[in-house]
Parts: structure tokens; C-alpha cells; sequence
């Protein structure tokens, strides 16, 4: 007869455990539905994510907060603190901005992530690094502002609508973690955390994205022999599916089963 808190032999513990772990490995490798009706050109808005980052003990950490499991965007995931840009973000001084859609997403992101993680960012310390626009067929397509951002200082205050949990980790440790079903991330949190894996500081991190441009990746959601695919330009199936096991340039992301495989011809630390 097994014990009060047992189950076969195993604490009740461990098999929660086992099969959290579980359910979030097929959520890792799930990409979104996408909706052929939703033309490819169709962006239903502009949103504003920030990598905050602080040297820790063991190298730079960033902040990932985990959002609500059942409801929202990115539901259950572990995230950069971010949002989409409202109306008020566009104005400055009582005038809508006439300089493109940087300055409201930079406001944006000050706001978003005061408001999720009580951190008070000065947006001139922000390094713009990437933008990303969602596979066709996704009802709710953002186009997506990334910066980098020094960590201002003072304690974490979550917005329990917005987020259940945060984590200061270093980038290769949290892809370790999705890599075993620890945690779940969606593909542009992972490309960014891959991309500053191996730097030494938050300076090192701060100087190398202000010496670059800010990339775009258009993503498009595919298939290879290894499953579920995101494409981004320069791989050989980019505009053409039918070309996904072809010789060729590659950039891509394998996440029909973990750990995810990220390709970019030509790129070091990528396969």
C-alpha cells in the first residue's frame, strides 16, 4: 500500500512535476494557427518590447516575466517585458509625432514596462536591435519593436494581470530551460536571447547593438523534415516553401520538437 502523497511509489510532487514539464514541451513546439484569410501584408498594429539587463554574479541576466497560463497574448510564456503602442504613446507635447514610429514605440516601452514590472526606464537609454512582424494569417499582427536597456535599479513590482512570475537569468540558461521543457518561449524572445549568448557584460551587449542597425525579421510559418518552421529573409524557401530541404542559404527556426534549431548561413554561433 502506498503512502499518504504517493502515487506508484513517486511523490505526487515529482509527478506534477513531470508532467508540467511535459505539457510545456509540446507548448514549446507549437506555432501559432495561422488564418489564410488574413492577407500577408496586414499589420493590425506596432508594439514595443524591452530587454532589460543587469551584470549579475555569473554574467549579464535578463528579465523574463511569465504571463497568465489561460488567458492574453503569448499565454503561459516567458517574455520581455513589452506591450502595443497606444494612441497617448504617439503624442509629445500635445502634437502626434511627425517623425515616423520610433518615438511613440520608445514611449511605449518606457510605459510597458513600468507598468508590468515597476522599473522606470529613461527611453534614451533604449538600443533599438530588431523588429518583427508575425507570420500572415495571425488575427492579432503586431509589428514589433526590440531594445535593449540597462536595468534602472529598485525592486520589481508585478502587474498581476500581466504577468505571474519574473526571473532574472542569463541568456544561455534560459534557452537551457526551454531546451528541457522548463519554461516556454515564442520564437522571438528565443532569437534574442541566442543572439546575445557569449557576451561578457551589459556594456559588451549595450555597444555591440549600437554599433549595428536594428534588424527585421518577417517571419513566415512553414514546414521541413524536422517539423514546424519558422523562415525569415535570406533562407532559400523564404519565398518559396517548396525549396525548404534545397540546397542553399538557410535562416530558420526548427520548433516542431525540442530543443528548437536555430540556422543562419553565414552567422556564428548558428548552425
Amino acid at each position: 500500500m502506498t503512502g499518504a502523497g504517493r502515487a506508484c511509489g513517486v511523490p505526487r510532487r515529482r509527478v506534477r512535476v513531470r508532467q508540467r514539464a511535459a505539457a510545456l514541451r509540446q507548448e514549446s513546439a507549437r506555432v501559432p494557427e495561422i488564418d489564410p484569410r488574413v492577407d500577408d501584408d496586414v499589420i493590425t498594429g506596432v508594439a514595443a518590447t524591452v530587454v532589460v539587463l543587469r551584470d549579475g554574479a555569473h554574467g549579464p541576466e535578463v528579465l523574463l516575466l511569465e504571463r497568465p497560463r489561460h488567458r492574453g497574448s503569448f499565454a503561459g510564456a516567458w517574455v520581455f517585458p513589452g506591450g502595443a503602442v497606444d494612441p497617448e504613446d504617439r503624442v509629445a507635447n500635445g502634437e502626434t509625432d511627425a517623425a515616423g514610429e520610433e518615438p511613440g514605440v520608445r514611449r511605449a516601452a518606457v510605459r510597458e514596462v513600468q507598468e508590468e514590472a515597476g522599473l522606470v526606464l529613461n527611453a534614451d537609454a533604449l538600443v533599438a536591435i530588431s523588429c518583427w512582424v508575425p507570420p500572415a494569417g495571425i488575427p492579432k499582427r503586431l509589428r514589433t519593436w526590440f531594445f535593449l536597456a540597462p536595468d534602472p535599479g529598485g525592486a520589481l513590482a508585478l502587474a498581476p494581470d500581466e504577468c505571474v512570475d519574473a526571473a532574472w537569468l542569463r541568456p544561455q540558461d534560459a534557452l537551457e530551460r526551454h531546451a528541457s521543457g522548463g519554461l516556454r518561449l515564442v520564437a522571438p524572445t528565443w532569437v534574442t536571447l541566442h543572439g546575445l549568448v557569449g557576451k561578457a557584460s551589459v556594456a559588451e551587449m549595450l555597444a555591440a547593438a549600437r554599433r549595428g542597425e536594428p534588424e527585421r525579421f518577417t517571419s513566415r510559418a512553414g514546414t521541413t523534415l524536422s517539423g514546424a518552421t519558422i523562415f525569415w529573409a535570406g533562407d532559400v524557401a523564404f519565398t518559396d516553401q517548396a525549396l525548404a530541404e534545397a540546397e542553399g542559404a538557410r535562416h530558420r527556426l526548427e520548433v516542431g520538437a525540442l530543443p528548437w534549431v536555430y540556422w543562419r548561413s553565414g552567422v556564428g554561433g548558428a548552425r
